[in-house]
């Protein structure tokens, strides 16, 4: 009788390694996924409200034959109603995976170490995996590839900025990243995104950051609970606007990428938006196709199921 798979959480990227990566990735274009998830489902925690990670996550849990049961912070009380711990073992017996979208990431921490189902991390302050498993899906659809791609991000070092730097780095991708003093990667994310193998660049200028690049992607500028901010950081990043001219430094080829919401006019124009390079639509479609692979990939680990086969490997 074999042990038991050791259980495994997705709260950063580097929490995978190159190749389960790429599972992923290859598992979330199947056209007809099996019912991996039939007869039971997952549960989706929101102290932050999303209309992308809801949507795509209660999809993908329902292709796959499963129920989602998505719940606001005000139903949970992640540690004012219930501590993170005690929604780890309750919700641990209603479904095969837990999401959480959180402010604080030591909620998901302490959740996913007394969990006896996978816990994902739907977002953090700190970091935004399944953002990225899109990301990297939409890139590899636009090149075909993955590796030697050189990607600039240009905004705020924030926690999307720091999932895909580190995803890029286990695909072999750069990343360079250009933003105002005082919004860069503290050391802690830059020893974390070099210690993934990522190539990584910090330019000042982001004309020269996008020189070249085949992909520029952006986020808002101030994002929820930032909101008393606005003003202070729409003066702060007025350079880092990505506009048609930052997209002709990039060159013809390049695509753009934007995670979404956008604030128009903001960190990136209608224009750019809107317009023949951007693939902020496809890239927004991917959260669900990327969840569907890493929910499949999770089933193919809990049950030595593959997916393609339709039976055991």
């Amino acid at each position: 009788m074999s042990a038991n798979p050791p259980l495994r959480h997705l709260l950063e990227v580097d929490d995978l390694s190159a190749v389960e990566l790429a599972r992923i990735l290859d598992l979330a274009e199947l056209t007809d996924p099996p019912p991996v998830l039939a007869g039971s489902g997952g549960v989706l925690l929101f102290e932050k409200p999303s209309a992308r990670t809801r949507t795509s996550m209660e999809m993908a849990i329902d292709q796959l034959g499963g129920h989602p049961v998505s719940l606001s912070g005000a139903e949970v009380g992640i540690d004012t109603r219930e501590t993170a711990e005690d929604l780890g073992r309750l919700m641990s017996g209603y479904g095969r995976v837990i999401g959480g979208r959180v402010f604080e990431h030591h909620k998901l921490e302490r959740m996913a170490s007394v969990a006896s189902v996978p816990v994902v991390n739907l977002l953090s302050d700190d970091a935004h995996p399944v953002q990225t498993l899109a990301d990297l899906l939409t890139l590899r659809q636009c090149f075909g590839r993955l590796d030697g791609l050189t990607v600039t991000y240009v905004g705020d070092a924030n926690n999307v900025a720091r999932s895909l730097a580190i995803g890029c780095g286990l695909v072999g991708a750069a990343f360079r990243i250009s933003s105002p003093p005082g919004y860069r990667f503290d050391d802690t994310s830059t020893d974390r995104i070099r210690s993934a193998g990522t190539d990584l660049t910090v330019v000042d200028e982001p004309t020269e950051a996008a020189s070249g690049a085949d992909a520029i992607y952006t986020d808002a500028w101030y994002s929820m609970g930032q909101e008393e901010e606005k003003r202070i950081r729409q003066e702060a990043f007025a350079r880092w606007r990505v506009d048609e001219s930052l997209m002709d430094a990039a060159g013809d080829g390049a695509v753009f990428l934007h995670c979404l919401p956008a604030h128009r006019g903001d960190e990136a124009t209608d224009g750019v938006l809107d317009g023949p390079r951007s693939r902020i639509w496809p890239q927004a479609h991917n959260r669900m196709h990327s969840a569907r692979g890493l929910l499949l990939w999770l089933a193919e680990l809990s049950t030595d199921q593959d997916p393609e086969r339709g039976g055991t490997s």
